[in-house]
């Protein structure tokens, strides 16, 4: 069987990433077309693979500005030449589910979620742009036809995989398409629970992402900030948001910017903590699961992936309105000593690689054999 993956680019490093590294792992022979990648991340995870790139990446500032060529994403994605394949797979939030396949070929697509920005932030994402008014209705315009050529790439998918309940609404709600439920891969093995003693209890609490506005860190921040220095924050990951984050956080002893963290850094940062919070909505959520995966408890928002990962007082506590009032008043109330690490590493191992490639490959199977 002659298998093919597709991912809508390798510019950063997310969930999406860690998605593609699994299904690359599972299906080694198979190439790997992008629109475009950068250099670094190829060497981290696909060292040595075949990587097919779109005329994007041969563009001025097509890699590190790759954003300018937004309208011309769909025709990038469509000039790739997939035939010859049985099986592609795309592994996409955007553009690469557009891709045309041969008509014996089928085409699964592992969505992690109806592009946001054409969709349900599609009004969030407009207002957070720093540009003038005028600027913003002609990009308006080019998000218009984007979710015209969106929605009719959607039906160019045999198969919908959705990773998370939340995802499988919004592919019902956007694509009128019905779609079945693989949580993505965690590698849960990687994160261990750290024994304390008495003199090494945890003293921190622990927030990390990609540093965007709608990741909704500044309510965080605000919080920490009126707590006091009896509760210290420490703060991974990068992105645009990290200046204003930064002097949001000016004057305030108790928090601290630890950076882009490398992946071995992670299991011992998560061990130490108190508790992750998680105050965004996302579509599933990795960051909070590697923390229970490390038995610590999360401290998560009510919306999204968050109320499918954390059993509320046995895995974290919810809070229900995005503001830093309710931030704080989950910290007050949050109590470590209520939570057993050891039971909430049990629930983590659910979303474990192990469980996804297993499903994944039956779910290949089965579907294959539907449509001899």
């Amino acid at each position: 069987m002659k298998v093919a993956l597709i991912h809508d680019h390798l510019a950063q490093d997310g969930g999406a990433e860690k998605v593609l590294k699994v299904l690359a792992d599972m299906f080694k022979d198979a190439p790997i077309f992008t629109l475009l990648y950068e250099k670094k991340n190829v060497d981290k995870y696909f060292k040595d693979r075949q990587i097919e790139t779109s005329v994007i990446q041969k563009l001025p500032g097509g890699v590190k500005h790759y954003q300018w060529y937004l309208f011309f994403m769909p025709i990038a994605v469509e000039f790739f030449d997939l035939r010859g394949y049985d099986l592609v797979i795309s592994d996409t939030s955007s553009f690469a589910k557009g891709v045309i396949t041969s008509p014996d070929t089928l085409h699964i697509c592992y969505c992690h979620t109806p592009t946001r920005y054409l969709w349900s932030d599609t009004h969030q994402y407009i207002n957070e742009l720093k540009y003038n008014k005028w600027l913003k209705k002609i990009i308006s315009l080019i998000l218009n036809r984007l979710r015209l050529w969106d929605r009719l790439a959607a039906d160019r998918v045999d198969l919908f995989i959705a990773n998370s309940q939340t995802v499988q609404k919004r592919i019902a709600k956007y694509y009128r398409r019905e779609s079945f439920l693989i949580y993505p891969p965690v590698e849960t093995d990687k994160f261990k629970i750290k024994e304390i003693s008495e003199n090494q209890e945890p003293s921190y609490f622990l927030i990390g992402c990609r540093l965007a506005p709608y990741k909704r860190v500044d309510i965080v921040i605000e919080a920490f900030k009126e707590l006091g220095s009896g509760y210290r924050l420490k703060i991974f990951g990068d992105g645009v948001d990290m200046e204003r984050l930064k002097r949001l956080a000016e004057g305030a002893s108790n928090i601290e910017f630890l950076g882009r963290i490398s992946e071995d850094s992670k299991p011992e940062l998560f061990a130490g903590a108190l508790a992750f919070i998680n105050p965004q909505e996302e579509d599933f959520g990795i960051t909070a699961v590697e923390s229970m995966a490390s038995g610590r408890p999360v401290i998560a928002y009510r919306k999204g992936g968050a109320t499918e990962t954390v059993i509320e007082g046995k895995t974290g506590i919810f809070f229900d309105t995005q503001t830093s009032d309710a931030v704080s008043r989950a910290i007050r109330e949050f109590r470590a000593e209520n939570f057993n690490p050891q039971e909430i590493k049990a629930w983590a191992e659910k979303f474990s690689t192990g469980n996804f490639k297993n499903q994944i490959t039956e779910f290949i199977k089965h579907h294959q054999e539907q449509l001899k």
